[in-house]
């Protein structure tokens, strides 16, 4: 449900504010008043408009320094100000643009122009935030991907350099040759997601649909990752159909969201827990399911999870890039199918993923 935008109308004439109520009645806006700008200010810190409605002529702290006063300050500076003045002479009129005012409107108001101008720094205003949502998102992407990419970074520069030790046993260089070989492909898996997610977000992404055996594609996977969830010392098993039966599908996307959620349930599960990938066909196509006995999703996470850069259940030192199931999610809805989320029993979570065959 969409809020209603707030307007603050600063006028020492509470009759102004009356008129102002009038002139805008059945806009869907919440009207404020402050008599003076010394209120006007004060209550600034509590509470932000969406819209400044100023009056020019006020005793004591008169609009002009008002204006300026609050366009001083950063947290205040993207609130539009309509000056409302009786002023009609060209140097006023810039006097108020050059005080910071955002637009003004003439005495005695007009209620199409006050409407019209309203409107208008309310279109501004909601740009405004609009862009600023969007680039503490670009923010928090870039943080996010950095810190998924310094861990398997840091691995292979760690592994390289006790490589480089000339005493070490032959299992001793096998293991650190393993973790690179480990934390390369998650590197290239984040890689390859991006671009993929990248190309499908513009419809640029053409499936590549090819008939392929589910239990082989599903084993293929398990293979994959079974010296990766070893190191956590979980046991990966497989519940799968009879070799033989066929699936259309995309072979190297599907096997990506295959990949990501194995990765995940390995990545949020407890040593010595189990991750299970279970798959069948279907009437309507395929079922793939991912089970982890890890911490689970919260309630209100459970939709919001298969967007970008939204994380579920922070944990210290794993990677929380919320890319995975964002583009588990484009992916599938690519295949024609969809993908949900579902709690374990006795925790954790179930992934499930519906392949629609046309």
């Amino acid at each position: 449900m969409e809020t209603q935008p707030s307007i603050l109308v600063i006028d020492d004439e509470p009759d102004n504010f009356d008129v102002v109520e009038t002139l805008l009645d059945g806009e869907n806006y919440q009207l404020h008043y402050a008599p003076s700008g010394q209120q006007a200010i004060a209550r600034l810190n509590s509470f932000q408009p969406d819209v400044i409605l100023l009056d020019v002529m006020m005793p004591n702290l008169d609009g002009m320094e008002v204006c300026r006063r609050i366009k001083a300050d950063p947290q205040w500076q993207s609130v539009p100000i309509i000056m409302v003045t009786a002023l009609t002479a060209k140097e006023d009129l810039a006097r108020c643009i050059a005080a910071g005012a955002d637009d003004f409107v003439s005495k005695p108001v007009n209620s199409v122009e006050l409407r019209a101008r309203v409107h208008s720094m309310l279109r501004i205003k909601q740009q405004y935030d609009n862009l600023q949502t969007l680039l503490q998102l670009q923010e928090d992407m870039v943080n996010m991907i950095v810190h998924d990419l310094r861990n398997p970074l840091a691995s292979i520069v760690l592994s390289t350099e006790i490589l480089k030790i000339a005493h070490l046993q032959p299992t001793q260089q096998q293991q650190k040759i393993d973790q690179i070989a480990i934390a390369t492909q998650q590197l290239q898996t984040l890689i390859d997601s991006l671009l993929i997610m990248a190309k499908l977000e513009s419809g640029k992404m053409v499936l590549n649909y090819t008939e392929i055996d589910l239990c082989a594609i599903c084993i293929s996977a398990v293979a994959d990752f079974k010296e990766i969830a070893a190191q956590k010392h979980l046991t990966l098993i497989s519940e799968l159909p009879e070799p033989g039966g066929i699936v259309k599908i995309d072979v190297a996307i599907f096997r990506r969201v295959l990949d990501n959620l194995l990765s995940n349930a390995i990545k949020f599960s407890p040593a010595n827990a189990q991750v299970t990938l279970k798959a069948e066909y279907i009437e309507t196509g395929a079922k793939v399911q991912v089970m982890d006995l890890g911490t689970g999703i919260a309630q209100e996470l459970k939709q919001t999870i298969f967007e970008k850069y939204e994380v579920g259940n922070v944990i210290s030192e794993v990677s929380q890039l919320g890319l995975g199931l964002a583009f588990c999610k484009m992916a599938i809805e690519a295949h024609n199918g969809n993908i949900t989320v579902e709690d374990n029993s006795p925790q954790g979570a179930i992934f499930t993923v519906f392949i629609n065959q046309q």
